[in-house]
């Protein structure tokens, strides 16, 4: 992790190395905090009439930029999780089966298998959720992430509402789900909101309230244990604010909106943790941090009635969605000295584009079939690129329940009727010489509130075309 001191400067003038300004600069380390089910609006850096403080994650805005047209590679936590690792469309594989098999190939390239082979130490601490192949609790569980380019692995295998609860260190069950506890839901909220869990079975050693405080102090371990001589990539996948919303006593009554408010505070100063642990290990100057949320959250229009808080921050839908909200992310790279501080880009990227920007940070060439569909933001990161000229043309996912969504610029074109997610009508039957899917220009309509479908059948035409050539394509990386 590059602590550059007397020696190093020696060694490096007697091996004939520059270390100021003649070679390029050695890897920065990449340190990646994603959190779970939390939405474009929540954080005051994305919006400003936010009920919940989130001091440390709008420190990291003032210190990077701000990506306003971020997007997760589907709206359900596995599918975005496969996409960020591998930089291919999910809709390519079937991700349904995460509980039975991994839903990454052995052979598939990773954002961690990558950096590794470029020198870098590869550290996972938090939610897996692409699968392992389990037969057994006394037995490995292969295809985790020691197998796909981690190094070492602390976490558990999908949500904290999601049983058998188990914690996994490396490809091996630390203690089994022996104990078993009863499903919970609290009073006031939907079914799926609030201290919500699931009955199963739960291993004597998890606590489901402890979860999230333990991963920031498994965080803080790797990189306090870290080699000093080697870059270090670190994921940390929080189940948080993910239900359920377990808020320590500090932040209960805090926010304001209510148990998940106080909850997403909680999470806010778990990541204030870890990049004090950053800064007091002299680190942060030389890390490129992203923040972002793996996808839109659940929170309903009584929600926003109750609480006068809109988690979407003014976009449609919600978690599951093929509408913005469901995918659209508050996004944040901090990298001093090479991202503007207090900067803000309007290009749109998802988080397939990792894997090629990874690539060409390290000077890595990817291979045929890596990252099919992951395009590099590396110029965006460093301020060459200009929001006009866009670094990617299409982006292509899709919904809970199967829609297909594409963007092409401003426009946008779901080859469905209703939100294709958890919102309200999910699905809904054409009605003769109606509509028979969705299109909207975000420019002028972010709220996706006025389908322009039947208005511009060319359009639609040409995007039904252009989803359809890279669903049969095997990539679209250039």
């Amino acid at each position: 992790m590059k602590r550059i001191g007397l020696l190093h400067i020696i060694v490096a003038m007697f091996s004939g190395v520059a270390l100021f300004g003649l070679a390029a600069p050695a890897a920065p380390n990449i340190v990646i905090i994603l959190v779970d089910d939390m939405g474009y609006g929540d954080p005051g850096c994305f919006n400003p009439a936010s009920k919940i403080p989130t001091p440390h994650i709008d420190r990291l805005a003032t210190a990077g930029m701000r990506f306003t047209d971020a997007h997760a590679p589907g709206p359900l936590c596995h599918m975005s999780r496969y996409g960020l690792l591998t930089g291919r469309y999910p809709f390519r594989t079937d991700v349904k089966p995460w509980r039975e098999r991994p839903l990454i190939d052995a052979d598939q390239m990773t954002i961690a298998s990558l950096l590794k082979d470029q020198g870098y130490q590869t550290a996972m601490v938090g939610k897996w959720h692409v699968g392992f192949k389990e037969d057994g609790y006394d037995k490995p569980l292969p295809g985790g992430p020691v197998d796909r380019g981690f190094d070492r692995y602390f976490g558990i295998r999908a949500s904290t509402d999601i049983p058998p609860y188990f914690y996994i260190r490396g490809d091996r069950v630390v203690q089994p789900p022996s104990n078993f506890i009863a499903a919970n839901n609290s009073e006031g909220w939907s079914p799926v909101q609030g201290a919500f869990w699931r009955e199963g079975g739960i291993a004597p050693d998890l606590v489901l309230k402890d979860v999230l405080p333990k991963f920031t102090d498994e965080a803080i371990t790797v990189i306090e244990e870290a080699d000093p001589d080697k870059p270090l990539l670190l994921y940390l996948a929080y189940p948080a604010p993910h239900t359920p919303w377990l808020p320590s006593p500090e932040y209960v009554g805090k926010s304001g909106a209510g148990m998940y408010g106080d909850f997403l505070m909680m999470v806010d100063a778990q990541i204030g943790r870890v990049l004090q642990a950053l800064d007091t290990h002299g680190l942060s100057d030389d890390t490129l941090l992203i923040f972002s949320s793996d996808n839109g959250p659940v929170w309903y229009a009584e929600d926003v009635a109750r609480f006068d808080h809109d988690s979407s921050g003014g976009l449609r839908g919600m978690k599951g969605d093929a509408w913005e909200n469901g995918h659209r992310m508050p996004f944040i790279v901090r990298w001093p000295g090479n991202v503007a501080p207090g900067s803000t880009s309007h290009q749109m990227i998802s988080f397939v584009d990792f894997l090629a920007t990874f690539a060409e940070l390290t000077g890595a060439s990817l291979p045929a079939g890596a990252g099919p569909d992951s395009v590099s933001f590396l110029s965006v990161l460093r301020g060459t690129q200009p929001d006009g000229e866009p670094v990617r043309k299409h982006l292509a996912l899709e919904s809970a329940t199967g829609a297909r969504m594409l963007r092409d610029g401003p426009w946008k074109f779901i080859n469905a009727l209703g939100s294709g997610g958890f919102s309200k009508p999910r699905t809904i039957k054409p009605t003769p010489g109606g509509p028979t899917g969705q299109l909207y220009n975000l420019d002028e309509d972010p709220g996706e509130l006025n389908n322009r479908y039947l208005e511009l059948p060319e359009k639609v035409a040409e995007m039904k075309a252009q989803l359809a050539a890279i669903e049969a394509a095997t990539q679209t990386r250039p």
